[in-house]
């Protein structure tokens, strides 16, 4: 029966893998399209839709976490997804041999900036806990709700700076807000159905190597923000790979930095489903190591993206190696931690 069980997990781990793979790179093609037909620019679609698309996979596990009374596997895998995907970031970029941080838009400086801000916050609701609360909920946990509304305000009402590659802007578009979304209902739905597909296959996934977890006796922390953040994260590397592939640079960037952003939104979520009390001041110090490590990997990417293709060789970029070292070195802190 042990045996069965095991050909059993394998199967959902291949299966789902395949699935976000798929997925993963229709949601890149409409997401892009959308862009496109819409005006609304690369980085801000893939800031806003396809980054929440490709999250829904951590929001759906954390809550089931949060239900479950395991506040650190849902906080220890926000925080590991962040992590994660600016792992990714360096992935891609060294897969296309330094052809995508040289030549984004500089704009998405400003999501890396309130990334780094909301995960700052969140690491102060777990230093300074706090035992006040709104129907349950943390005030840290509804600050960043709050910050994050905000956050897409702003990324939506300030044009575009420093693009290499030209993209269509909602600035130079002479056409109404309403006119630029006529006709485009059938990529929504076909947008909406990917993101429906991914957010109950990867799940699957998660739940699949969180069980694998379990077996090996890992702490829940530690297991949030290695092994659950890694399989959470994965629909994020299919459609970061398949956005590139198409040259679609700003959505990949957008979409990875989008994401860390909603991770800390997420958190509000989480913590409505998490009753016991506010869900920040419940989890492990250990968080504030993958939260400082989430902090630090982000700052890299900022600084990797600003220096702009004019003070970059064109070959291999050590930016993205150095993050790659920088977030084996968190990760190896977290496991000290624990």
């Amino acid at each position: 029966m042990a045996e069965l069980h095991i050909a059993t997990l394998l199967a959902v781990l291949v299966a789902s893998l395949v699935i976000i793979v798929i997925v993963g790179t229709l949601l890149a093609r409409v997401g892009d399209e959308i862009a496109e037909r819409t005006g609304l620019g690369r980085l801000f679609v893939g800031a806003l839709f396809v980054a929440i698309a490709t999250s829904l996979p951590e929001l759906g596990t954390d809550i089931a976490a949060a239900l479950s009374d395991a506040p650190d596997l849902a906080i220890g895998d926000l925080f590991g997804s962040s992590m994660a995907n600016m792992a990714i970031l360096a992935i891609v970029d060294l897969r296309f041999r330094g052809q995508l941080l040289p030549v984004v838009e500089l704009g998405h400086a400003r999501v890396a900036a309130v990334a780094i801000g909301l995960t700052s916050l969140a690491m102060l609701g777990i230093a300074m806990p706090s035992s006040i609360d709104i129907a349950g909920v943390g005030v840290t946990s509804i600050m960043l709700a709050a910050g994050y509304v905000a956050a897409l305000a702003w990324f939506r009402r300030v044009p575009p700076i420093g693009a290499v590659v030209p993209t269509p802007t909602p600035f130079r578009h002479p056409q109404r807000f309403g006119d630029r979304w006529a006709g485009t209902g059938p990529l929504m739905r076909r947008f909406a159905g990917a993101a429906l597909v991914l957010a109950i296959a990867a799940p699957a996934l998660a739940l699949t190597t969180e069980e694998v977890g379990h077996r090996s006796g890992i702490s829940q922390g530690f297991l949030g923000v290695t092994l659950l953040a890694t399989a959470t994260s994965l629909p994020e590397l299919a459609t970061s790979l398949a956005a590139v592939k198409m040259g679609s640079f700003d959505l990949a960037v957008g979409n990875l930095l989008g994401s860390n952003v909603a991770n800390m939104a997420m958190i509000f979520l989480v913590d409505i489903a998490y009753r016991p009390g506010p869900i920040l001041s419940s989890v492990e110090d250990v968080h504030l190591v993958a939260g400082s490590g989430a902090v630090l990997l982000m700052a890299l990417a900022l600084a990797s993206i600003t220096s702009g293709q004019a003070n970059r060789a064109q070959r291999l970029e050590p930016d993205s190696i150095v993050l790659l070292v920088a977030y084996a070195g968190a990760i190896t802190a977290v496991a000290l931690a624990t």
